[in-house]
Formats: C-alpha cells, structure tokens, sequence
C-alpha cells in the first residue's frame, strides 16, 4: 500500500451552495484553484466541514469525483468516509471506487458513545477493509466520546495501513503523550487550527485546516516555518489570526469559515439546515478583522 505524506497545511473543503441551497459547482471550482495555487499541501473532500450529513448519496457521488477531476492529482486527496454503522462503512469501502484519492479520514463513532474497545474495534475493521491508508479523527466535542490516546497508540502500532490521525480534542497532554509513544511513521495532525502552532512545536506533523480555506497562502507558510524550526517567524503569523480563530467556531462550523469567505467575496453565505449563518454581529465581528488585516476594504 503507498504511502501519503501529510505533512504541511491540508484544507477541510468547504460545499458551497447558491441561493436555493443547490451546490455551487462554479464556486466551488474557483476556490479549489485557490487553494492549490496558494500552497495547500492536501485536500479533505466530504469531511465535516463539507456538511456532509446534509449532502445526499448523489451529490456526495458527484463532488467526489468532481474535485479528482479538478485537481488532475496535481496534490493529494482524502476523503471524509466515517460514521456510527461500522458494517456500512466496510460496504462502502468495499464497493466505492476511490479512483483519485490517497487516503480515508474516519471519524470515531458518533453518537452511540462505544467503549474504548468498541472504538478499538470498529477501526480494526475499518483497516482490514480498507484499500487506502487510513486517518483516524478524534473530535469528542462532536462525537461525544474521546478516543484515548492508548487506543490511538493501540491501533498506530497494530495496523500499518492506520498512517496518522488528526486529533482534536483540544487536549494538549492527551496529543502530546501521541507523539512521543508513537511508531516513527505514524503521523499526528492538527484537527484545530487555533493550537497548531504548539502541536507543531511538540512534533505534529501540521494541520488539517479550517481557516485554510479562505487563507492558504498564509496559514501553510507559518506550518511550513514551524516545522523547519523557526518558530520566531511562524509565531507572528499564527498571532495574525487568534482572533479569527474563535469567531470562526463560536456559532459552529462551517458557518464561520462561509461566513469569513462570503465577506472576501468568494461564496454566497448559505449553509443547510439545521445548520444557519453566523449571527449578524459576529459576521460583522469577522468583517472588522479582516479590515484591520487588510484584506478588504
């Protein structure tokens, strides 16, 4: 099985949506090519950022091979292929075609809180079926269990194909203890685009980014700074945007990013529900930052 490097600044591809909430295919295009233009190492297509639970079998059909036909494997691509029902995953993996992506990022089960050998067991599966290296994701705040950095370690050192996983459980220690006791090939990404300038530091091996989207050029330069070593000149950039960072999450996600991309003239502001717009005081919040940033009038 080939290797993905992922290393550097990968992008959690947003959907965008015109008006009467069908994909903005044109928009979506557009922002892809920005994103490779401006340095992004990798892309995440269908992850949670793409509000895939609101996308039906066929537009996610037809965004998936969309951006392979975009890309034109001018970088790598994962693809967001998780959930809670482990045999449907096993079906998909099984039957999809993954023509023009290098990796599968599964999330930990949501919703139904299994044990840490529950989790243990539904990625055990996940990797013996799997033709593609295999992302794990703890994000607790969503999933609502966190999965501990033993079974993490359990499964890194039990199954090659499991390569990396991006952690975001906002837990320093929990991460830190990851990398220090991993195998020498397994990589840890940042989940969180607010601490991966520390992660870095610590020795992860860069970000899957939100911010990303609407700042590629800048936020892959101070990843690309931390990891050869200069962190004095990757510092100001990860301060440039501290304040982003909160108001990007504070009525959820993806509503900030869109938010922060409609301001920049980049997509219409409309997300599905139950998901909803950022407020209108912290879009005019986010509007003021980017003023005092320059990166709009």
């Amino acid at each position: 099985m080939a290797r993905i490097n992922l290393s550097g600044m990968g992008v959690a591809l947003i959907t965008p949506f015109k008006e009467d909430e069908s994909i903005d295919f044109e928009a979506l295009s557009r922002l892809i090519e920005h994103l490779i233009q401006n340095g992004t190492d990798y892309l995440v297509v269908l992850g949670t950022t793409a509000e895939t639970p609101t996308l039906t079998e066929e537009e996610k059909a037809a965004i998936k091979s969309f951006v392979v036909e975009r890309v034109k494997g001018r970088i790598p691509l994962v693809l967001g292929l998780g959930g809670n029902n482990t045999r449907g995953i096993v079906e998909h993996l099984k039957h999809d075609d993954f023509t023009g992506y290098d990796a599968i990022l599964s999330v930990v089960p949501y919703y139904n809180k299994p044990s840490q050998e529950g989790i243990y067991q539904h990625y055990s599966t996940i990797a013996q079926a799997s033709r593609l290296p295999v992302i794990l994701y703890n994000v607790p705040g969503r999933t609502g269990v966190n999965m501990s950095a033993e079974t993490t370690l359990r499964l890194a050192k039990e199954y090659p194909n499991i390569v990396a996983i991006k952690e975001a459980s906002g837990n320093i220690t929990q991460m830190d203890d990851i990398i220090k006791n991993k195998p020498a090939d397994f990589m840890v990404i940042s989940g969180d685009d607010g601490i991966t300038f520390p992660l870095l530091t610590l020795g992860a091996v860069g970000v899957i980014s939100v911010i990303g989207n609407a700042f590629p050029k800048e936020f892959s330069k101070m990843v690309r700074l931390a990891l050869n070593g200069d962190f004095k000149n990757a510092l100001p950039i990860h301060h440039r945007f501290t304040e982003l960072f909160s108001l990007l999450f504070v009525d959820g996600n993806p509503a900030g990013v869109k938010c922060l991309l409609n301001a920049m003239g980049y997509i219409e502001n409309k997300l599905r529900l139950p998901l909803v717009p950022t407020r209108i005081t912290t879009y005019e919040k986010i509007r003021a930052v980017l003023q005092s940033l320059h990166y709009i009038p």
